[in-house]
């Protein structure tokens, strides 16, 4: 790809072309680097620019050195602009003169709020430009109010060569070779499987365009049938890991002895049945995006495993003698109660807050009602081209049957009683008696409270009489009296109820046995 044009020459900290090269590091490599199969490599040298105050002097020096080590970097310039006392004016103006491919920016007590000049300058100035800042931390509020203000991506302590290349590297090929229009595509493509539009559901999904554009971990929390699997991979297909795998893996459908080597995969000879090598998910998931779905199910020896993958971007195969790096993204979901979980001991706690940086909570389908409708039409129209089935709709009747259900199951259970009654309804509309509910009368719609009644009133007689005949042996004039009626009202009741069996013995007061 062609240089930018207009380029401009570093005049901060800088002032002559041998001064920039000494200062810079400028270290061109013989052999191809990981930008370069990237197809980044028509632009030499790119330019790294690092923005720090004092108070975050040591972030810089660390992350310098990273870069001025790294082989996978064929050549690359790095400046450092810094702003007396932190100063944010000062940063943003000491930048202008400076033409960077992507910014890094050094916060050592991040306030979202007193960084909006900074943003908007540094906005400015390098439009389209990567922006990652860096900071000794940061809790999950703070975190997506610099996501919002326009980060691309975070790094927090300690920094680590496995965190730092593989974002740098995502990061600048995206700049160089991404398109508007592309990424606007993506988003609608990303998002269009979310169905809702309550307050409590949009609350969440906006966060997903910023958390998909960084690395960091994301830990989905929701009741079952709540679509923890459709955020997740709406996160993945707006990232730039979007032409990558995204592997799916339910922890809690694979076996305890078998969930390590699932994930990390085992070399020839590891056990006695491995004949043959065979690749874990996490290797299938390499520059891509790994789901772990039911991540409570992991046993805690597992969870330990897990962690260190998490922490350091390496694994072992299970009998394997090395370990091996690999670049993906985590995102993992659970329907259980944390704090119940961690404080039962059946969660780590080190574990939770790794994979927690990034935190969505979807709501239960009870507490968004006013998205029923809108999700049944979309499962109406899903499953009529599913089937080849006339386009039809819902009558009010139906739909406040649906709208008055509690759904434990959720949007997963809505969208299987919509799809049975599609299948099991005489006409294009479905009527409130195709709408099979668990624990409601299929046949209440549509009749008189009279009748209604009457169905209640009789069940509960039978019940009741099955079990006052049942506290007493069958012996009728004892249940007569216990229930107060008469004898002989008492038995045309049990006749009523078809309750007098044949071959069934009863006993009156003298223990005398009749049929």
């Amino acid at each position: 790809m062609d240089t930018k044009p207009n380029q401009k020459p570093f005049t901060n900290e800088v002032t002559s072309e041998k001064q920039r090269c000494q200062q810079a590091h400028i270290v061109p490599m013989s052999e191809p680097s990981t930008v370069q199969r990237a197809g980044l490599s028509g632009r030499t040298p790119f330019k790294v620019l690092l923005c720090a105050s004092d108070a975050s002097d040591g972030l810089c020096s660390a992350l310098r050195e990273i870069l001025e080590r790294a082989s996978e970097l064929s050549r690359r310039v790095i400046e450092v602009v810094r702003g007396a006392g932190g100063n944010p004016g000062q940063l943003a103006s000491r930048t202008k003169a400076t033409d960077p491919d992507l910014v890094f920016l050094f916060l050592a007590a991040p306030r979202p709020a007193q960084l909006v000049p900074l943003f908007q300058a540094l906005r400015s100035n390098f439009a389209g430009r990567p922006l990652i800042i860096v900071t000794d931390g940061m809790d999950a509020a703070e975190l997506c109010a610099l996501l919002r203000l326009g980060a691309s991506d975070f790094l927090t302590t300690p920094l680590r060569r496995t965190d730092v290349l593989p974002r740098l590297i995502r990061l600048i090929d995206q700049t160089w070779r991404g398109d508007p229009l592309v990424q606007g595509l993506k988003e609608k493509l990303g998002l269009k499987q979310i169905i809702g539009e309550s307050p409590a559901l949009l609350r969440e999904i906006q966060k997903i365009p910023q958390m998909a554009r960084c690395d960091a971990t994301v830990l989905i929390s929701g009741e079952t049938g709540t679509g923890k699997e459709v955020i997740a991979r709406s996160v993945h297909y707006l990232s730039p890991r979007a032409d990558q795998p995204f592997v799916a893996v339910n922890c809690g459908a694979i076996p305890v002895d078998l969930i390590e080597n699932e994930l990390f995969g085992h070399e020839s000879g590891a056990f006695t049945s491995a004949t043959t090598p065979q690749a874990g998910v996490i290797q299938e998931a390499d520059r891509g995006t790994l789901f772990l779905d039911e991540i409570d199910a992991l046993s805690l020896q597992a969870q330990v495993k897990l962690l260190r993958f998490l922490q350091e971007k390496e694994y072992r195969p299970l009998g394997g003698p090395k370990t091996r790096r690999i670049d993906t993204r985590v995102i993992a979901a659970s329907s259980v109660n944390f704090e119940e979980a961690l404080h039962a001991g059946r969660f780590r706690q080190d574990l939770y807050y790794r994979l927690n940086v990034l935190p969505i909570i979807l709501p239960p389908l009870r507490n968004r009602r006013e998205d029923i409708p809108l999700l049944a039409r979309h499962f109406v129209e899903k499953y009529s081209a599913e089937f080849h089935l006339t386009p039809g709709d819902i009558t009010p009747g139906a739909m406040e049957k649906l709208l008055v259900y509690p759904w434990p199951g959720n949007v997963r259970e809505l969208e299987n009683v919509v799809q049975r009654a599609m299948l099991l309804c005489q006409s294009a509309t479905i009527q409130p008696k195709d709408v099979l509910l668990p624990g409601v009368e299929p046949n209440a719609s549509g009749q008189s409270f009279q009748a209604l009644k009457h169905q209640a009133v009789a069940e509960f007689e039978r019940r009741y009489l099955q079990a006052v005949l049942l506290e007493h042996h069958g012996n009728i004039s004892a249940a007569a009296r216990a229930s107060q009626k008469n004898r002989r009202a008492f038995w045309e009741l049990l006749r009523k109820h078809d309750l007098l069996q044949r071959n069934t013995c009863y006993t009156d007061e003298q223990g005398a046995i009749f049929q």
